[in-house]
């Protein structure tokens, strides 16, 4: 089960809740917005047409990079299990879109996706006394570096657990009889399905033989954080480096730490960084563990050999993330695959928007307006993936049929190019 991640850091986490702001612009008596005809429908949004060339920043972004994303997206063995069927793009029409992406050259990129494509604003409607509420949020996430041995001792007493084999997945929207519907996994019994154990239960060895430790870490705090960020890098002894995966989880309810180390006074929400919680936790270890076992989700792994550095872990598409151009999505609205373009200026990025590929998704991100992009691997990555949780515009690029993506295409030539800055009639 390929999925990179089940959640975000505690102050991104923290963050999410705002999953969309009011625009300080935006009336509060603005009537709702009603779909435009021939725009998909998206549960919580309106989809409003935009035209790719029109957006700020659209010339200036690199186009050749997110199409090596999205050519590497295409290419991966999709998401196990699949994804709901009622998600929104077409498989058809996405799959005759990677189609024609192989044959692209990079200098093409901009003009493969204006002419496959069709774009939409992502506008949340207005609720109750809210005003229509236009953009979302952005938060970041990334691959944390971590030190471990394939035996424990001194400096290395936190087992990493392989996943039990009386563990039960279940998949999006799927339920089993006896089992509440809170429970995303269950214990295989003679009798049916029954709740797995919680973190603390876990930790005090109610799995028995049903698990083994694949390597050890060199304390709790290092194994939350490869939990909390669902996948890592972790560098061995004699220098060897492996990457330990997502291999499912005990589908108890997930706590943010962060949550519980702000309600309970111990550290301020402002500047909760995971450099800043970590070091809290190793310094307070009596509170440390009760506040971890709050947490009663609980993450098994395997191993890989990590065969390209540049490139992330696997995410829930089933192919490496792309750092800057790999984001997690609401994976019940939007199917992996489909292109984004992000409307606002992010940290370190040049530009005012950036096009991304949903690859990945995580139990924080819930929404249509709502994403989280992959940074990169390290403790730089992390420290930038804390600092990224912004308002953010978004507009999903709907692949074209094959008939119209091929008749725009033919229109498209005989028109000129227009200059830079300029609009096209």
């Amino acid at each position: 089960m390929p999925r990179s991640r089940v959640s975000l850091s505690a102050a991104a986490v923290l963050a999410a809740a705002a999953v969309s702001v009011p625009a300080a612009s935006q009336p509060a008596a603005e009537p709702p917005r009603v779909p435009p005809q021939g725009a998909p429908q998206v549960p919580g949004a309106v989809l409003e047409p935009v035209a790719l060339k029109a957006l700020p920043g659209w010339r200036e972004d690199d186009g050749a990079a997110a199409l090596d994303t999205f050519r590497r997206t295409c290419a991966g063995p999709g998401p196990n299990p699949p994804q709901v069927p009622a998600v929104t793009g077409s498989p058809a029409d996405l799959a005759a879109a990677c189609a024609a992406a192989a044959a692209v050259k990079p200098e093409d990129a901009k003009k493969f996706f204006e002419a496959r494509f069709s774009a939409y604003r992502i506008v949340r409607p207005a609720s109750g006394t809210e005003p229509e509420r236009r953009v979302g949020f952005l938060t970041g996430y990334f691959e944390p570096e971590l030190t471990g041995s394939l035996t424990p001792g001194p400096g290395y007493t936190a087992p990493v657990l392989a996943r039990p084999d009386d563990l039960v997945s279940l998949a999006p929207g799927e339920t089993a009889p006896g089992l509440d519907p809170i429970y995303r996994a269950g214990r295989r019994t003679e009798t049916g399905l029954v709740p797995y154990p919680d973190r603390a239960a876990i930790e005090d060895g109610a799995l028995g033989e049903r698990t083994r430790p694949l390597l050890w870490l060199r304390d709790s705090v290092d194994l939350f954080v490869l939990q909390v960020q669902g996948s890592g890098r972790v560098r061995l002894p004699d220098g060897r480096g492996m990457r330990v995966l997502y291999d499912g989880k005990n589908g108890q309810p997930y706590t943010s730490i962060g949550k519980l180390l702000v309600a309970e006074g111990h550290l301020p929400i402002n500047g909760l960084s995971l450099e800043r919680w970590t070091t809290w936790l190793r310094a307070n270890p009596d509170h440390a563990r009760r506040l971890m076992r709050m947490n009663a989700s609980y993450i098994f792994f395997r191993t890989e050999p990590v065969t390209d550095p540049a490139l992330g872990p696997p995410g829930a598409a089933g192919v490496p993330l792309s750092p800057g151009r790999s984001m997690a999505v609401d994976g019940n609205l939007w199917r992996y695959g489909l292109p984004f373009w992000l409307e606002g200026k992010l940290p370190g990025q040049p530009g005012r928007g950036h096009l991304v590929v949903a690859a990945d998704t995580g139990s924080a991100i819930v929404g249509p307006a709502r994403g989280d992009l992959y940074v990169g691997t390290g403790a730089a990555a992390g420290r930038a993936a804390g600092d990224l949780h912004d308002r953010m515009g978004f507009v999903v690029l709907i692949p074209k049929p094959e008939s119209a993506a091929k008749d725009d295409a033919a229109k498209d030539a005989t028109v000129p190019e227009a200059a830079a800055g300029e609009s096209r009639p």
